[in-house]
């Protein structure tokens, strides 16, 4: 199962702990993590093997989105942060859309990422 890893700069701290936490389950050799270019340097600096894209501004957002548009990506956690504004809203919206499409889950917050995670992988 592909599962793709966003966090914006404000989450990115929050992203890790989050992988760290989940250690056991995500490093399962059913389960292969993309992420956009920061989100995935900061994840292998943690010790997770993740395939990364371009910075979701310069267009990794929209690199995950076609993948779960292939049918490729299964879940995404997508830690944005709500506080801050984004320049590539558009790209954001655009992601979040195409996962409404193709029924793709993506959690936006650390609480509904492990509710997701923990309903999915128990069922490896």
């Amino acid at each position: 199962m592909e599962i793709a890893i966003i966090a914006h700069d404000g989450k990115k701290v929050d992203m890790v702990q989050f992988l760290n936490k989940n250690n056991e389950l995500l490093q399962n050799i059913k389960i292969k993590l993309i992420a956009t270019g920061t989100t995935g340097s900061k994840a292998e600096k943690a010790g997770f093997k993740v395939k990364k894209m371009l910075s979701g501004p310069m267009g990794g957002d929209a690199q995950i989105a076609a993948r779960v548009a292939e049918g490729k990506t299964k879940l995404v956690l997508f830690f944005k942060d709500p506080l801050a504004s984004h320049a590539h809203e558009v790209d954001i919206n655009m992601l979040l859309r195409v996962c409404d499409v193709h029924n793709v889950p993506i959690a936006t917050n650390e609480a509904t990422a492990q509710l997701v995670l923990n309903a999915i992988l128990s069922k490896l």
